[in-house]
């Protein structure tokens, strides 16, 4: 049944009494309000009196606030208090813009005499809201002019307008400048460090306080732990824990989920996961702190029992599970995820896209990469530059260099990661000549070069040799871009001079380096020393790996096969037995292959398929094929003690022929077949694929650990160079 509300009695004559005590008599409706409006106009009373009843109206709306601003802009004068209370309602609202309108209309009529110390708390709340950094900046100007800038209230209001408008320099400025400071300045200012991820400088500023003897509240409280966390400072974390429970400080639902979350983010899982079972109050902040702290360690599967015992979910959540799996060596399964989040009816958002794209990089499979770029632009998502970005990756690691720049020349802007990405794109295809090409090119359109441009840049003089060319780069690096190199930099100049065979200059630059080399320096200059046969240098580098990580695989295996080369079979032995009675083992060859939009994934020696047989008979089929243009195994890389028929076997068993005859039992001539290999392709492999390439007249193209190879005709894109 409907109920009609009944207008008041307004009293005849009008006066300003009788009408306040006829609206405070009920709830009164816009369209009630403008009755009154009609009424007050006939009876000749200022009109302002109408603005203050619709202010205090207790039936006060969004629309009530638009006809309060139509009413105060048609007011020849308005009482500054009057005022003042219509720009803080206005601030509040959905569209704080119109207090800067109400502002500029006030200026208009009575230039600065409508204007107190009242009226600018609320005009730089809408200027921040509003993002107005040119509006605030001009009431910043007028506060100046009247004196009220040295107001604590009117300083803390400018220190958040900057803080708002991404303008922390000039809210520091102003925040030195305050005579007393209160917790709201504090919290303003640590809030607005750690908006811009500034979290060094969030906690600087908190020691700042502790010395000026105010004590923080819970809010402050949470925003260093949430600083701490994101800046993995575990130590400071755990030192403000110390503060929360030396001073009885309450741990209310907000400060517990902030302590739980940073000690997730900080990947120390014990205490989170302490404070865990102590929490009663499992939101979904604390939840997802959870998700990403289990897989931030490499502990996806319990990161995945919280997820599915969750009984609400969030877009936040979903991404967070999402990014553990592209994040955890486990692709397939951030895409499994991200389609079932699609049957829920979760529309993603940026962050989740890009943990997508990276899943799908990471898979290098071609048809999921196209898949994800007809999502991204379905749905409005491919206008940013991360993901425009992320995309020319995406398409450079699936092996698709022609879609990688198709993406980049449509970009309607670019910045220095683009042009870096598009670099590292053509470095992993071999193509140095583009790469260079592009490097000079970002320099013309004076975009600035940063460490990972150039780490692109002599990756690509690497990998084709161009020694001269590298040395320029490096030395251009310091002297004219003032960057310091720093360890990545160092190991591509190793790679570049250890690739050609200079040895020694690798080895002078690692003894005369600045910096401490890492294990990746020694490990580039030992895998070079395998290419070209130094088994004396090798055995060095080797060790000097072992030095810094005893258990490290790939070291241990290259002295066992140093020796296996010497025929020193009892350190062989020595050797493997140290890896078995420490669990050691050699990281398995493993190649997968993209076929019907399927991807299938081969082992060494792998008989699991369910067409294993037929996958054998035509890996013996091609190699008899291949015999007739010349091709013979090579077994000079296989280092065991069997016959030589045995290592043949060994030879031909490896996990990208086996992909590569399961291809092309399922694609017909002039096709191209692509396949992704874990590990660095041996040079049988290479040479077996290149006569595949002719004598079947296909295209195939091969992602190994380092680089891509393109197999047309008989001929590598490497150049046999890699």
């Amino acid at each position: 049944m409907s109920t009609v509300t009944t207008l008041p009695t307004i009293p005849v004559p009008l006066n300003s009494t009788a009408l306040h005590a006829a609206l405070s008599s009920t709830p009164t409706s816009l369209s009630h309000l403008k009755q009154f409006h009609a009424h007050v106009l006939r009876s000749d009373l200022h009109p302002s009196l109408i603005l203050k009843l619709l202010l205090s109206s207790p039936s006060f709306s969004t629309s009530s606030l638009d006809y309060a601003l139509s009413v105060f802009t048609h007011l020849p004068t308005c009482h500054t208090p009057l005022s003042n209370k219509l720009l803080r309602s206005l601030s509040r609202s959905a569209k704080p813009e119109n207090a800067l309108l109400a502002y500029e209309k006030m200026r208009l009529k009575e230039g600065l005499l409508g204007i107190d110390r009242f009226s600018f708390p609320p005009l730089l709340k809408a200027a921040s809201r509003a993002s107005g950094l040119n509006e605030g900046k001009e009431i910043h100007g007028v506060a100046a002019k009247l004196g009220f800038d040295k107001d604590p209230f009117v300083q803390t209001g400018l220190v958040g307008m900057y803080v708002s408008c991404d303008r922390i320099s000039d809210a520091r400025l102003v925040f030195d400048k305050m005579p007393y400071r209160d917790v709201v300045g504090w919290s303003t200012m640590i809030d607005g460090y750690h908006q811009n991820g500034l979290y060094d400088d969030v906690l600087q500023l908190f020691e700042e306080m502790r010395s000026s003897n105010l004590k923080p509240d819970e809010m402050i409280l949470a925003t260093i732990l949430s600083a701490c966390g994101r800046a993995r400072n575990l130590s400071y974390g755990e030192a403000i824990h110390g503060f929360i429970i030396e001073n009885n400080v309450v741990l209310d639902t907000y400060l517990q989920s902030a302590l739980l979350t940073m000690y997730a983010s900080c990947g120390c899982m014990e205490m989170a996961q302490k404070l865990f079972s102590r929490n009663s109050s499992r939101n979904l902040v604390v939840l997802t702190a959870m998700i990403s702290g289990y897989s931030r360690v490499g502990r996806v599967e319990d990161a995945r029992l919280i997820f599915d015992q969750m009984e609400e979910k969030d877009l936040v959540c979903w991404s967070a599970m999402i990014s553990g799996y592209a994040e955890s060596d486990k692709p397939q399964e951030a895409l499994n995820l991200f389609i079932e989040m699609q049957v829920f009816g979760i529309k993603p958002d940026q962050v989740t896209i890009l943990s997508v794209i990276s899943a799908c990089a990471h898979l290098g499979v071609l048809d999921r990469a196209q898949w994800i770029h007809m999502f991204v632009d379905k749905n409005g998502l491919g206008g940013t530059l991360p993901v425009n970005n992320a995309l020319i990756d995406l398409y450079a690691k699936c092996g698709n260099l022609g879609a990688a720049r198709r993406v980049f020349e449509k970009m309607q802007s670019r910045n220095v990661i683009s042009w870096t990405s598009m670099i590292n794109a053509f470095a992993i295809h071999g193509d140095a000549s583009n790469a260079l090409k592009f490097f000079h090119q970002m320099k013309d359109e004076n975009i600035k070069p940063n460490g990972v441009t150039f780490v692109g840049v002599l990756y690509a003089c690497s990998h084709a040799g161009l020694v001269e060319e590298g040395r320029r780069t490096f030395a251009s690096m310091i002297n004219e871009h003032n960057i310091t190199p720093k360890l990545e930099h160092y190991g591509c100049m190793v790679d570049l001079f250890g690739r050609a065979n200079l040895l020694r200059d690798a080895l002078e630059l690692v003894e005369t380096m600045p910096l401490a080399p890492n294990i990746v320096i020694w490990g580039s200059l030992m895998a070079a020393c395998h290419i070209h046969g130094e088994n004396e240098l090798g055995e060095f580098a080797a060790k000097q790996v072992l030095e810094l990580e005893p258990d490290h695989d790939g070291a241990l295996v290259q002295l066992s096969n140093i020796y296996a080369k010497d025929r020193r079979w009892q350190d062989v032995g020595e050797i493997r037995n140290l890896m078995k009675q420490r669990g050691i083992s050699k990281e398995r060859g493993c190649s997968r292959i993209e076929l019907n939009n399927e991807v299938y994934e081969f082992a060494m020696a792998d008989k699991k398929h369910k067409q294993a047989d037929k996958i054998y008979e035509k890996l013996e089929e091609v190699v008899k094929e291949l015999k007739l243009v010349g091709y013979t195994p090579n077994t000079s890389r296989v280092l065991v003690d069997v016959e030589e028929e045995g290592k043949k076997e060994v030879v031909l068993w490896h996990s990208e022929k086996l992909a590569l005859c399961f291809g092309l039992m399922g694609e017909g001539k002039g096709s191209c077949i692509r396949i992704v290999k874990n590990l660095r392709i041996c040079e049988d492999c290479h040479t077996f694929i290149k006569l595949v390439s002719k004598v079947y007249g296909m295209e195939i193209i091969v992602r190994d650990r380092t680089r891509f190879h393109h197999y047309k005709a008989g001929v590598c894109s490497c150049n046999d160079f890699w």
